[in-house]
């Protein structure tokens, strides 16, 4: 059976889909590669920002599913979402850029072998930059040639999700017996985990806590945490092995941009995994990516139905001319 070749995507919840895809397009630099909605709540909006290209391993995707309270952030939960930058030049130049727009954040700190900055939006969703300076593994995505960011600074894909949990031992067996993970590093109670190629985009990384109360989800919070298997072929195996194991899972699920498979792994951990394709351009060329709802196939025939229940999302920017921001 083959490896897990490391993050495929995280989803989160937002309390504004319009701030956030301002955050996401105009603060952050991703480019909205998908704008539909939740295919289990047609009501909610998901938004998917990615690469230039939308590749597996660069997407950040959110539901803001009406009236859900504000998360609380604790233990058995997955905590921070890492983007990987090209350098540790580019850490520098995010720690201006947030000090101009009022993104509060920690500068520059050392995380095991790399550099990051950790960073938060208005909701309180916790993010960090994860430095490729010295990185080896797995490859990158391509960032949005067209955004606002300088490719040298840009975001390029997923890094390691960090994950707080109370029983350490069971969860260290989860990711290493269960699903191919290595522990590589521990620094007091952080452990760092890697998979396949290794390297920041297949990593993870468990922090240790019996301390905090248990994190609660809502908007602010992670939803699901997405990892990245070939083909249906590997989905299904995977199936097969975790069930073997003892897990409950969705069983097969068909989300036509991908394919995917869900379990619960522990209280308050969601995981997902998900094929390489097909993708997000299958419906929608390149150049206009994310700015029209998108629904599969297995949803056209309730168009009309659903976009009486989502408010309309300007998100056209094929043409818009964004100046590179160098600060």
């Amino acid at each position: 059976m083959k490896n897990l070749k490391g993050m495929h995507h995280v989803t989160a919840i937002t309390s504004n889909a319009e701030k956030n895809y301002e955050f996401f397009t105009y603060t952050l630099g991703m480019r909205l590669v998908k704008k539909t909605v939740n295919q289990d709540d047609i009501q909610t909006y998901h938004l998917f920002f990615a690469d230039d290209e939308g590749n597996a391993g660069t997407d950040m995707t959110f539901f803001d599913f009406p009236g859900i309270p504000k998360g609380r952030h604790g233990t058995n939960e997955i905590h921070r979402t890492s983007f990987r930058v090209p350098s540790d030049a580019a850490l520098e130049y995010w720690v201006k850029r947030f000090d101009r727009l009022g993104v509060k954040h920690t500068g520059i700190e050392q995380q095991f072998d790399v550099k990051v900055v950790a960073f938060e939006d208005f909701d309180e969703q916790q993010y960090q930059f994860v430095s490729d300076e010295t990185n080896e593994g797995r490859p990158s995505g391509k960032p949005w040639a067209n955004g606002p960011v300088p490719k040298e600074f840009a975001i390029t894909g997923l890094g390691p999700v960090v994950i707080r949990i109370a029983d350490i031992d069971y969860f260290s067996a989860v990711l290493t017996e269960a699903m191919g993970y290595k522990k590589i590093a521990q620094q007091d109670d952080v452990h760092l985990f890697e998979v396949g190629e290794g390297g920041n985009g297949a990593r993870v990384i468990v922090e240790f806590n019996d301390q905090l109360s248990p994190g609660m989800q809502g908007f602010g919070t992670v939803h699901h945490a997405a990892f990245c298997v070939r083909d249906k072929e590997e989905l299904l195996q995977w199936q097969q092995r975790l069930e073997t194991i003892g897990f409950r899972t969705s069983g097969y699920v068909d989300r036509f941009f991908f394919e995917s498979l869900y379990v619960r792994v522990a209280n308050g951990i969601l995981f997902e995994f998900a094929t390489e394709g097909p993708g997000f351009q299958g419906d929608e060329p390149y150049e206009t990516l994310g700015e029209k709802l998108s629904l599969p196939p297995f949803f056209e025939h309730k168009r009309e139905e659903i976009e009486a229940l989502v408010r309309p999302i300007d998100t056209v920017r094929s043409t818009k001319s964004f100046e590179k921001e160098y600060e």
